[in-house]
């Protein structure tokens, strides 16, 4: 009898394991599917911008054509010529969803480059560094902040990019940078945690900056920002005080935004 039931405990163990056994591998074919499904979604996204950044350097050809390169215009220049290749040999070499963060760091910085020599170019001053713009990142620095409110949103300011804030001031809709989700696409804010790592690098210069607050405020009222969670990963007691400030439900969003806006009220 004992040996009977030693086998009965041994074949329970056992049937035991095994399912245990497949629900893990389960477990673990949706997290490898999840990561792949994230990681195509922001490359999609940071490639569209470095062939976006590609096309603009070739602008830049036709802009200082015929014109002298004095030392600093050269270094700007070779600054955003850099930055192009180091963007596509990093986006080459991405392994993982966040790893796409050092993709758009660098065209943020590229950028900026870019902005550097069309003001030598054109004899101007040199543009102000500030962060880039908030309703399309790829649109490069934003030269003031606006006034902006999304559908059934607060009236929030952000910073803009000259185009999009003549838009806004003139009471027309700003060039809104759209990502796919399922058929559709949405805003990026909206677009959840795949996307978080492609808008957290341009803004990784920006951590603590004073410049950065009304988008950390203002994203407070954009729906679906919530669901980013690499960006809402710690912002700390500041913001998740000033959001129970401002209505109920913004106190548990504002306890996380934070890996890209982690330094803002230290």
């Amino acid at each position: 009898m004992e040996y009977l039931l030693l086998l009965a405990v041994v074949a329970v163990v056992v049937v035991f394991a095994v399912r245990l056994g497949r629900g893990t591998k389960e477990v673990e074919r949706q997290r490898v599917a999840e990561v792949a499904s994230r990681l195509d979604a922001s490359r999609r996204a940071a490639d569209e911008d470095v062939t976006r950044f590609g096309e603009e350097l070739q602008r830049l050809d036709a802009d200082v054509a015929g014109h002298p390169l004095d030392e600093a215009m050269r270094q700007d220049y070779e600054r955003a010529l850099d930055a192009y290749e180091h963007a596509k040999g990093s986006l080459a070499a991405v392994t993982a969803p966040q790893e796409i963060r050092y993709v758009t760091e660098i065209l943020e910085e590229g950028r900026y480059a870019v902005a550097c020599v069309k003001a030598r170019v054109a004899g101007a001053p040199l543009p102000a560094k500030r962060p880039p713009c908030f309703f399309n990142p790829a649109h490069g620095p934003s030269s003031q902040n606006v006034d902006w409110a999304p559908a059934g949103g607060s009236v929030r300011s952000v910073p803009a990019c000259p185009a999009d804030a003549e838009r806004v001031l003139a009471g027309a809709d700003p060039y809104i940078r759209t990502v796919q989700v399922g058929p559709r696409r949405v805003p990026y804010w909206q677009g959840g945690e795949e996307y978080a790592p492609w808008a957290e690098g341009y803004y990784t210069h920006w951590r603590g900056s004073s410049l950065i607050r009304d988008i950390a405020v203002g994203a407070l009222v954009f729906q679906g920002i919530a669901a980013l969670p690499h960006l809402a990963h710690g912002l700390g007691d500041g913001l998740a005080g000033l959001g129970e400030g401002m209505g109920e439900g913004f106190g548990d969003i504002g306890e996380g935004l934070g890996d890209l806006f982690g330094d803002l009220f230290d």
